[in-house]
């Protein structure tokens, strides 16, 4: 099994999101949603498939992992139904229980980095949160996080 083994299966996922990102925002919406991942390559890889309830209008959405046999790190790519593009990936791996990922990327046309972080990891739960920090590193604005619980 791979790092990302423990997500196999189906989930209830709890999203809470900034409405607005890096602009002092506090506004925080909240809504549910199911994934159900799966490994494949062995392990090497993952696929998570999202449906997501948000009150704007539900979605669906996913990620491509994969795990880059000559150094361990992961890239991850993020796919939002509502649009064609395919997110830059976010690189990184797990230390500790702990999955940390970064890339950079742009907002409203203004560079960023992007953090994904996996946490709180146990059979039947797991916790990950995006944050951005428009510069470089020095400060983060956690924007998204995703609690899931197992449902089957």
């Amino acid at each position: 099994m791979g790092d990302f083994g423990f997500q196999t299966g189906e989930w209830r996922v709890r999203h809470r999101k900034l409405k607005h990102r890096l602009c002092g925002s506090d506004e925080w919406i909240e809504f549910g949603g199911t994934c159900r991942a799966f490994e494949v390559m062995g392990g090497e890889a993952n696929v998570e498939d999202n449906h997501l309830d948000d009150p704007a209008g539900a979605y669906r959405a996913a990620a491509f992992r994969r795990r880059d046999p000559a150094t361990g790190r992961w890239s991850i790519w993020w796919h939002d139904g509502r649009s064609g593009a395919l997110d830059p990936p976010v690189t990184g791996g797990f230390e500790d229980g702990v999955g940390t990922f970064l890339a950079e990327d742009t907002l409203d046309g203004r560079p960023i980095l992007v953090r994904f972080v996996w946490s709180q990891i146990t059979p039947d739960s797991a916790r990950w949160e995006q944050a951005f920090s428009p510069d470089g590193g020095a400060t983060w604005e956690v924007n998204w996080v995703m609690r899931f619980e197992r449902t089957a």
